[in-house]
């Protein structure tokens, strides 16, 4: 039981931590690296009076972040009150690490592309921290095999092995 909790709440940790980061970097890492010299409020200013809507921006990327650790939330209560092994729990958490990929790249639109037209920028990831993001999902793809891999092995590597007396 101590263990399930464990791998719940570490995993619902992980993804809200990935889920924050990616947030802080769609809407002020990324900005202030595009647009060096200014404040946040400064480009965000600019980007109103230019008739983006920084608003819906701001509420796409954060309502994004919220639904993977609500997703994450929902995965812990199942392996909890299911009583799911936690090496499943553990794998759907890395899943939905891996589908942070995706939805990183998605989240790069909604401000970026507006600071990338308002300030005649590229619309790339101006700071290491999106490849950062990108480095963890990969991880949780190359995880995914060897998590399931090494339980495996340890729960079947046993048989068949000869005794040698």
């Amino acid at each position: 039981m101590r263990q399930r909790v464990g791998v719940n709440v570490a995993g619902v940790a992980v993804v809200a931590v990935y889920a924050g980061l990616m947030a802080l970097q769609a809407l002020v890492l990324d900005p202030l690296a595009a647009v060096p010299g200014r404040s946040l409020a400064a480009i965000l200013g600019h980007l109103e009076r230019q008739g983006f809507d920084v608003a819906a921006d701001v509420w796409t990327v954060v309502v994004t972040a919220a639904v993977g650790v609500v997703l994450a939330v929902g995965v812990a209560v199942w392996g909890i009150v299911d009583r799911l092994d936690p090496v499943v729990s553990a794998v759907l958490f890395l899943a939905l690490l891996v589908f942070g990929a995706p939805v990183t790249f998605g989240t790069g639109f909604a401000l970026g592309m507006d600071v990338a037209d308002g300030f005649g920028k590229s619309g790339a990831a101006h700071t290491i921290w999106a490849g950062v993001l990108y480095g963890a999902s990969l991880l949780a793809l190359i995880g995914i095999p060897v998590v399931v891999g090494a339980t495996w092995l340890r729960r079947n590597g046993r048989r068949g092995r000869a005794v040698v007396v």
